[in-house]
């Protein structure tokens, strides 16, 4: 088995404990050590698990992890902290997602349980795909993105880095999000939205800028 920790404590972390305790149920892949967080004092344990140390203690060991942090921006702060260590990014797949062998995955994603990915869609590193969304051919989603639960995305779309998608929200085929934006919570997209933005409602429109 191969050693893993889990970068950040809080709720999605622990759904990521969660989630890698169902891949060793299917087959026994991980040998989780623990949490590292900046926030939550070391030997607190939490659901069995101990908070090992700050995110700074990766950088002496050779592991693999995860970055279990929702927020786009935060997640690439991290990862770059980190980038000099031997930290090793793997991909985290439920066994129970639906997913072609025609799909390409970046290093660091994590998609949890009851996602359906159709085929020949394009998968970042370090993005987000929470639980039960469904994404739809050929779509292109960027680096650090998060899909939050339920989304749904259609065929054809384009997420640039940093976007995230609220739950429910859904994206009609052929759109694109551009970089650094956020759809909120049960859009429906249904024309191109544009870089550092947050987009809201049905149909969605633009709420504010991100500066």
């Amino acid at each position: 088995m191969k050693n893993l920790i889990i970068i950040g404590a809080g709720g999605f972390g622990r759904e990521v404990q969660w989630l890698v305790e169902e891949i060793n149920q299917n087959h026994a892949e991980w040998n989780l050590l623990g949490f590292v967080d900046d926030n939550i004092p070391a030997g607190t344990i939490i659901n069995g698990a101990s908070v090992l140390g700050t995110i700074d203690s990766l950088m002496n060991l050779s592991v693999y992890a995860v970055c279990a942090i929702a927020d786009t921006l935060t997640r690439y702060e991290i990862v770059k902290r980190i980038s000099d260590s031997r930290v090793v990014f793997p991909i985290l797949l439920h066994p129970d997602v639906s997913v072609s062998c025609h799909n390409q995955i970046g290093s660091g994603t994590i998609i949890c349980k009851g996602v359906i990915m159709t085929v020949n869609i394009n998968i970042g590193c370090h993005t987000i795909i929470d639980v039960s969304a469904t994404i739809g051919h050929d779509t292109i989603i960027g680096d650090y993105c998060t899909i939050l639960p339920s989304a749904n995305i259609s065929g054809n779309v384009m997420l640039s880095d940093f976007v995230s998608v609220g739950t429910g929200a859904q994206i009609i085929q052929g759109k694109s999000i551009g970089r650094n934006t956020i759809i909120g919570a049960g859009a429906v997209v249904v024309k191109d939205i544009p870089g550092n933005v947050v987009a809201v409602g049905v149909p969605a429109h633009i709420m504010k800028c991100i500066t």
